[in-house]
């Protein structure tokens, strides 16, 4: 029950994005404190005012979420955004973490919030990554530590073995905290084994590509076994890469992208060969491949078929390295510098550092339109101009 006393609450303004709103708090004496309503009204306010100025969101947002939160004292809120700030959340990243889940203020920070984000830090995580990670998903900060948090990282420690890998992996992808090993993790294990995936390369998918451990049981199943009906070694990590790359479409975006593949004039065998060599490319957008396939073919002259033997051309930005880069080669093949015969896939799938040292710098003294081409200053206007 609220307690009868006499309080000056601050008047305050706060803004949103497109207008100012006023809001103030009244003096509550121990006669209005009776009226229910005008206690209710204040302790709105309070909510409101105290997302806002303490939390960082705006008059909008705070709003709202005084329709589902009510601070009648700001005792435990502010002890949770002091233990937030003390280990490096900034306000940005307070009031994301608020925002998305505004009874965190009502935790006890030290017997609940505190503990977890020791625990990370003994993992190894810097400041600055912890920070975002905390606030990266609310299942983080409200999981139990020690029948949920610490069960699932102990068991993919078994495969990752340091704390540095596993680091890597809840980087990569935060919601492995949340994992359930006996329901997910151990079952979605032993169908990679089943078919003969080593332990070294389910290590490589928890660090590198953990998004398909929570798919459902029946789900990854399919997906695992339509990878190896495809012909991929379980001993590369090929395997594990292209069940990634599935469980990240619906079988409907799937048979779209593989009709985008068709309509190129592709076969199935070129397909599935591009496919076996970059798995990733059915995670190009279909208006991402048509466009990259129409530059290829009509301004490099490439047939759909050469393409096919190079998929990593279509993991590449054309805007950014593939036009930069042709406008390069067809300045310095117009001053006559360098040879018409280049081989041009080579070249755009060579690192910056590779392509910079041979093309650019090399020749940037008796060739200085170069930059200027390499900063795209300059269109492509094709090798035979």
């Amino acid at each position: 029950m609220l307690r009868v006393f006499c309080k000056t609450l601050l008047i305050t303004k706060a803004k949103d994005s497109t207008s100012s709103h006023g809001f103030f708090l009244r003096t509550i004496s121990s006669a209005e404190s009776t009226s229910g309503t005008l206690v209710s009204t204040n302790q709105k306010n309070l909510t409101i005012y105290y997302l806002v100025n303490s939390c960082g969101l705006s008059f909008k947002v705070a709003t709202s979420m005084a329709q589902k939160i009510h601070i009648w004292t700001t005792e435990r809120p502010d002890s949770v955004i002091e233990l937030l700030r003390t280990n490096g959340l900034t306000n940005t990243h307070i009031a994301k973490l608020i925002k998305m889940y505004p009874r965190l203020l009502f935790y006890d920070p030290v017997k609940t919030l505190k503990p977890k984000i020791e625990f990370f830090q003994s993992l190894g995580f810097s400041r600055s990554d912890l920070a975002k990670f905390i606030c990266s998903d609310k299942a983080i900060l409200l999981s139990s530590l020690q029948n949920q948090i610490i069960p699932t990282l102990n068991f993919l420690k078994t495969f990752v073995l340091t704390n540095e890998n596993l680091v890597s992996a809840l980087k990569q992808y935060n919601r492995l905290v949340g994992y359930n090993v006996k329901k997910i993790l151990e079952p979605h294990v032993a169908t990679l084994r089943s078919y003969g995936v080593p332990d070294f390369n389910i290590s490589k998918m928890i660090i590198s590509v953990p998004k398909p451990l929570g798919l459902s049981i029946l789900r990854f199943k399919d997906i695992t076994a339509m990878v190896n009906r495809m012909g991929f070694d379980p001993n590369s990590r090929s395997f594990v890469v292209a069940i990634y790359s599935m469980s990240g479409l619906s079988k409907q975006s799937w048979e779209r992208k593989r009709e985008a593949f068709r309509s190129f004039g592709w076969s199935d065998d070129e397909f599935l060969l591009a496919f076996k060599v970059q798995s990733r490319i059915m995670l190009t957008s279909e208006k991402k491949l048509g466009k990259l396939m129409d530059f290829f073919v009509k301004d490099l002259h490439l047939k759909p078929s050469d393409v096919a033997k190079y998929p990593n051309l279509f993991l590449l930005s054309l805007e950014r390295r593939i036009i930069p880069r042709c406008s390069v080669l067809q300045v310095l093949m117009s001053k006559g510098v360098i040879k018409k015969d280049v081989h041009i896939v080579s070249v755009l799938n060579s690192n910056k550092q590779s392509f910079e040292k041979r093309f650019v710098t090399r020749y940037e003294g008796e060739t200085p339109e170069v930059i200027k081409a390499y900063e795209g200053e300059m269109g492509f206007l094709g090798f035979d101009r």
